[in-house]
C-alpha cells in the first residue's frame, strides 16, 4: 500500500464528513476508489498453485485515472505508441497557459472552460501556422496533454503540445518546414489564444462572470524548440496517466501534516512543503478531472479524422529533408512477472475473480 492511499483511508472518511454538503459527486467517487484500492472492497482474483495445489489470493486494483496506485502500465504503452509514430525533423513544445486571475473561475467550471481551452489553443496554433510567413501548409499536426497542478500541488491549468515543425499541404502532397528555432511568433500566438479563449466563453455564456481585467493583460503562451520529439515524449509520458503526486514524494505524513518534495521552476534543488492533512486532500482531489474528459487531444494530421497518414507525412518530410529516415519499432518489454505461491515457491495459475461482497449485493 502507498501512503497517499493510507492518506485517505485514514482521512477520507473525516473530510467526507467534514464537506460533505459540497464535495462532487466525482471527487467522492475519487475518494471511495482509493480507499478500496487493492482491497476486498476492489474484489480479488484466486490463483491455485501449479505444484502443492494451495490456494492464493491477490486483491484486484481499482482501475481509477485518479488513484496513484493505478494506470502506471498505461504510461508505458501510450510512450511505446508516440515513439513508433514520431516523425522526423525538429519539434517544439508550445505550452498555453491561463492568468492567474481567471483560475478560481475555471475550477467551478471545469468541464466547459477545459473544453474551450483546448479549442481556443489549438485554433490559435492552426491559423498562425497556416500564414505563409512562418509555415505554411493546410494541415499541421500536433498533440496536446492536459495539466492542472504546479509543483506545490496549485491548481494551475495549462495544455502542452508537441508539435512538428511544419505543416502538410493536402494539395502538393509537400511539406512546408518552419524555421528550427521558431515555430510561430509567441506574441501573435497568445492575443490569438486570448481572443479565441473569450470567444469560446461568450459562447458558452459565462462571459459575463469573468474578471474583465483577464482580457487587458498578456497570456502566458512558451515556445521551446525541442529538436527531435523523443525527450519532450518521455518528459510528458509520467503526466499522462499518472496524478498529481506520487508517493515518491511524500516525505512523511506525520500529526495530521503531510511533508512533501518539490522543486521550483529551472531549479535542480528539491525542497519541502508541510500542510495540513485536509488541505493536502483538498488540493490533489482539485485535480480530479470532470467524469470521461479526455485530457489527450490530437489535431490535424494527427487526429483520427484526417486524410493524410503518416506514412504521407513521414514521405513528405523525408522529401523535404533529401533523406531517408529508418524508422525504430519500439517493441513492448515482456516484464510481466508470473506470481510464485507463498507456501512452496511453485507457479501460480489464475483460476477465478471474486467481485466485492458490495457489488454483489442485490439492489
Amino acid at each position: 500500500m502507498g501512503i497517499i492511499a493510507d492518506i485517505f483511508r485514514e482521512y477520507g472518511p473525516e473530510y467526507l464528513g467534514t464537506y460533505r454538503e459540497s464535495i462532487p459527486l466525482n471527487h467522492r467517487k475519487v475518494i471511495g476508489a482509493i480507499i478500496k484500492c487493492r482491497t476486498e472492497g476492489c474484489g480479488v482474483n484466486v490463483y491455485g498453485c501449479e505444484e502443492c495445489g494451495k490456494p492464493a489470493f491477490v486483491f484486484c486494483s481499482c482501475g481509477n485515472r485518479h488513484c496513484p496506485t493505478c494506470q502506471n502500465h498505461k504510461t508505458r504503452q501510450w510512450l511505446e505508441k508516440q515513439l513508433n509514430r514520431e516523425l522526423p525533423g525538429h519539434h517544439f513544445m508550445v505550452t498555453f497557459t491561463v492568468p492567474e486571475q481567471l483560475r478560481r473561475f475555471m475550477r467551478s467550471h471545469q468541464r466547459i472552460v477545459y473544453t474551450a481551452l483546448f479549442a481556443a489553443s489549438s485554433a490559435a496554433l492552426k491559423k498562425l501556422s497556416a500564414d505563409e510567413k512562418f509555415v505554411g501548409g493546410d494541415c499541421p499536426g500536433f498533440f496536446g496533454v492536459l495539466h492542472t497542478w504546479g509543483r506545490q500541488l496549485e491548481y494551475h491549468p495549462h495544455i502542452h503540445y508537441i508539435v512538428p515543425g511544419g505543416a502538410f499541404d493536402k494539395t502538393s502532397g509537400y511539406w512546408h518546414s518552419s524555421r528550427v528555432d521558431l515555430y510561430v511568433p509567441v506574441p501573435a500566438l497568445s492575443k490569438i489564444f486570448r481572443a479565441k479563449f473569450r470567444d469560446e466563453m461568450k459562447k458558452a455564456g459565462l462571459f459575463d462572470q469573468i474578471n474583465p481585467v483577464v482580457w487587458n493583460i498578456d497570456w502566458n503562451v512558451n515556445s521551446q524548440a525541442v529538436g527531435s520529439s523523443e525527450g519532450s515524449l518521455k518528459y510528458l509520458a509520467p503526466y499522462v496517466f499518472k496524478v498529481a503526486i506520487t508517493d515518491s514524494r511524500i516525505v512523511k505524513l506525520e500529526n495530521r501534516q503531510v511533508t512533501f518534495r518539490y522543486k521550483k521552476q529551472r531549479s535542480s534543488r528539491w525542497r519541502t512543503m508541510t500542510l495540513d492533512v485536509m488541505e493536502f486532500i483538498r488540493r490533489y482531489l482539485q485535480h480530479v478531472l470532470p467524469t470521461g474528459f479526455m485530457k489527450i487531444r490530437y489535431y490535424g494530421f494527427m487526429g483520427s479524422g484526417s486524410s493524410a497518414t503518416l506514412d504521407d507525412i513521414k514521405a513528405a518530410i523525408e522529401l523535404s529533408l533529401d533523406v531517408f529516415v529508418e524508422y525504430r519499432q519500439v517493441t513492448k518489454k515482456q516484464d510481466k512477472i508470473s506470481p510464485y505461491c507463498p507456501h512452496c515457491g511453485g507457479k501460480l495459475k489464475y483460476r477465478y475473480s471474486i467481485m466485492s461482497y458490495e457489488l454483489r449485493q442485490p439492489g
